[in-house]
């Protein structure tokens, strides 16, 4: 999942070399805590947010795939 979060975000971003993705354990499932330059955050989540939707959906859809709930973070 980190992998393919990376190659989503970083097609995305003017600055792909300052995505940085952190895989967290938790009760509920992984937890992706996703960090970029800070003039790219407003394509990463998106007008009202719809990027950042689509992308947790895709995320939710593989994590289905492999039995796992995956929870995106997008961090400031």
């Amino acid at each position: 999942m980190k992998q393919l979060l990376e190659m989503i975000v970083g097609s995305l971003v003017d600055h792909p070399d300052q995505v940085e993705v952190r895989e967290l354990q938790s009760d509920d499932g992984h937890v992706l805590e996703l960090r970029v330059a800070s003039e790219d955050l407003g394509k990463v989540i998106g007008k009202q947010g719809r990027t950042a939707r689509s992308i947790r959906t895709i995320l939710a859809g593989g994590g289905r795939k492999v039995g796992k709930k995956v929870t995106l973070e997008i961090a400031e």
